[in-house]
């Protein structure tokens, strides 16, 4: 087998923290969370993500923690229970401090109704004052997007957002169940920008069932004529035994290794041949956005909404299932909506499980986050900037000799740089400085 083909296909985690959730416990339950809030420094900003595990219908590929509902009053439930949570939250950390981003995903985030959105937005401006450079984004449905929902939207502060577009031939969208046709995506971009919401993110795909080289390059290229700031190409990370869904994707239909190796690389030429600059593993972005611009500076940063330019210590996570991040570690609310709802509703944390990390364990996540946002780090540099003897990396930089050989990444005895050609491998360099990763088929999709 050839050798890049073997790694390619080796699992690995896309790194939006370390340790990854599935290295979470239940020693970190409802009681640490809120002392981690208490002792959030009361002049720190702090972000906001909030969770919404809805959709009208579910897409075939989908691998988010979301379902289907064809009711709107559990939908309207929950928003009310967001509210509650966001003032248990906000008890914790007093009025003081201001927000610096406000991510909304899911699902399909405006499910709840631009009269639960605003009624939630009302909340947090009114308990924890969101700061006058707020970024305040949210993940959309091309195909539920009206003008009105877009002057909506922009109403209420929000000035980003994402749309899934994943690929834009038909074929490809009957086969992972998701028709939107490329006309209905263009009139939702004129709509958002007419509302002011100019600053635009299109999600991609690359893997897809039925999914050529050609049917990729045709979607970039369409993308790229809509001109958006930011455009995030992902590898489609197929799971059927992990997400049902994903069993009605035809396997047979699905590009191999190698396929799959030639549709990143194409389309990052593409890409960058348009202007817009590669940001980490998977995002592009126009020269003047500010991701672009934290890639350039080394500020960029990666926490569980993907890489960002937010410099806040502290993530509040809000709904089921979602996550939090704080100096201390991680917590994470239960992932079952019932479950997460009867602890909103008796008035307490809903978190099930989490990670308090060790002094190694923050050297190791910023070797892995430099490595990921910028191809460069410092191991040793690194550990003594925070007290630890460089030496308990010895066997991580030997881990990295293979890849060495194969010119995957360099090190000069110092410095792990990853060759820019070789960018789409970093997964398979940081995976080197994970000690709880193992081989488990089952937990993670293929490097590439």
């Amino acid at each position: 087998m050839n050798r890049k083909i073997e790694l390619a296909e080796s699992q690995t985690p896309r790194y939006t923290s370390y340790p990854t959730a599935p290295h979470f416990n239940a020693d970190v339950g409802p009681q640490t969370h809120a002392a981690w809030l208490d002792a959030v420094p009361a002049d720190e900003p702090v972000s906001l993500y909030f969770h919404v595990p809805f959709c009208r219908t579910l897409c075939h590929y989908c691998g988010c923690h979301t379902k289907a509902v064809h009711k709107q009053e559990p939908v309207d439930a929950y928003a009310r229970r967001i509210e509650g949570e966001l003032a248990l939250v906000a008890a914790h950390l007093g009025r003081t401090r201001g927000v610096s981003h406000i991510h909304w995903g899911g699902g399909t985030p405006t499910i709840i109704g631009t009269e639960g959105l605003q009624r939630i937005i009302e909340q947090i401006h009114q308990r924890l004052a969101p700061t006058e450079s707020c970024e305040h984004a949210i993940e959309l449905d091309p195909r539920y997007v009206s003008g009105a929902l877009a002057r909506e939207l922009a109403d209420c502060g929000i000035n980003r957002a994402s749309l899934g577009v994943q690929d834009f031939n038909p074929r490809v969208q009957a086969a992972i169940g998701r028709i939107q046709p490329y006309d209905l995506v263009v009139a939702v971009v004129e709509r958002l920008r007419r509302a002011g919401i100019e600053r635009l993110n299109f999600d991609l795909m690359y893997g897809l069932p039925a999914q050529t080289m050609a049917d990729l390059v045709a979607t970039i290229e369409r993308t790229i004529a809509l001109n958006p700031s930011r455009i995030a190409l992902f590898g489609y990370a197929h799971v059927p035994w992990f997400k049902k869904n994903q069993q009605l994707i035809d396997e047979a239909l699905l590009p191999g290794t190698q396929a799959r190796l030639e549709q990143v690389e194409v389309a990052a030429e593409t890409l960058e041949a348009a202007g817009y600059v590669p940001v980490g593993l998977d995002h592009f972005a126009l020269p003047g956005d500010p991701l672009a611009v934290a890639a350039a500076e080394g500020t960029l940063r990666r926490n569980f909404q993907g890489y960002t330019t937010d410099s806040a210590e502290t993530l509040i996570g809000l709904g089921a299932s979602s996550i939090s991040q704080f100096r201390q570690g991680y917590t994470q609310n239960d992932a079952a909506t019932a479950l997460w709802s009867r602890a909103i509703d008796s008035s307490e944390f809903a978190t099930r499980r989490g990670y308090a990390l060790t002094q190694e364990d923050r050297v190791r996540r910023r070797i892995i986050e430099q490595l990921m946002c910028t191809l460069i780090a410092d191991p040793s540099a690194i550990a003594r900037a925070h007290g630890v003897d460089p030496s308990i990396l010895r066997p991580s930089l030997e881990r990295l000799t293979p890849l060495i050989d194969d010119g995957y990444v360099e090190f000069d005895g110092n410095v792990v740089r990853i060759p820019e050609a070789e960018r789409h491998m970093m997964r398979l360099v940081a995976v080197a400085f994970d000690t709880f990763h193992k081989q488990e088929p089952q937990r993670h999709a293929r490097s590439v």
